[in-house]
């Protein structure tokens, strides 16, 4: 199965770097260099990656592969989505609902912080950052095109590279529940990229009932 960002990270890259200048490219060097520290790793192909900055590199490809004209704020928000994130692990919440969404939460506004100090650090405006800001924490989903965008990104990242590990280790009801929720927070054209990816039988099969409980 191709991932649409093993070409693309130094075609994307160029490219945005060339449109947004400089200052563009230090802050996404200062963001792969945060990820870049990541202790845990993911082996694509027997090469061990820092899981934050593949992570970013995925979600950034799918981005210029759902707007090949994303925005210079659109790229920075998914260079940064999880800028860091293995540095509030999950065990350090109550491991309950509650202690989940709470996590979920404080990550989030952590991923928003980081990221606006970094973009400060390089000169960035405020308007610049905010909008940033406003992104990784996907405050105008529904309103804004770009976020909607990143939502599609995010969603077809997790259906592409970690739906066999969720089928795997989920109860198959919750599953169809998580699957359902996600179709319904994606835009058609990103729905049409996902029925586009190869999936395993027991995985369609449990697409096929998360889109038919959706209905």
């Amino acid at each position: 199965m191709k991932d649409p960002a093993d070409a693309p990270r130094e075609r994307g890259l160029s490219a945005a770097s060339s449109k947004y200048g400089p200052r563009f490219l230090e802050a996404w060097g200062r963001f792969d260099e945060e990820n870049g520290r990541d202790p845990n790793v993911i082996v694509v192909d027997e090469v061990a990656h820092p899981q934050e900055l593949l992570y970013a590199e995925r979600l950034t490809g799918w981005v210029l592969r759902l707007n090949p004209e994303a925005s210079e704020q659109l790229l920075l928000a998914a260079r940064s989505q999880h800028i860091c994130r293995w540095t509030i692990p999950r065990h350090t919440y109550e491991m309950t609902r509650v202690g989940y969404l709470r996590w979920r939460s404080d990550l989030k506004q952590f991923h928003a912080d980081r990221a606006a100090e970094i973009l400060r650090e390089v000169g960035y405006d405020p308007e610049t950052i905010a909008k940033v800001r406003d992104l990784n924490l996907k405050k105008h989903l529904g309103r804004d095109p770009d976020c909607q965008v990143l939502e599609d990104a995010l969603c077809l990242v997790t259906l592409q590279h970690q739906l066999a590990d969720l089928v795997a280790k989920t109860e198959r009801r919750k599953m169809i529940e998580i699957l359902s929720k996600t179709w319904k927070k994606m835009s058609p054209h990103g729905r049409e990229h996902a029925l586009a990816l190869s999936f395993s039988e027991e995985e369609k099969g449990v697409i096929d009932e998360a889109l038919g409980a959706g209905e």
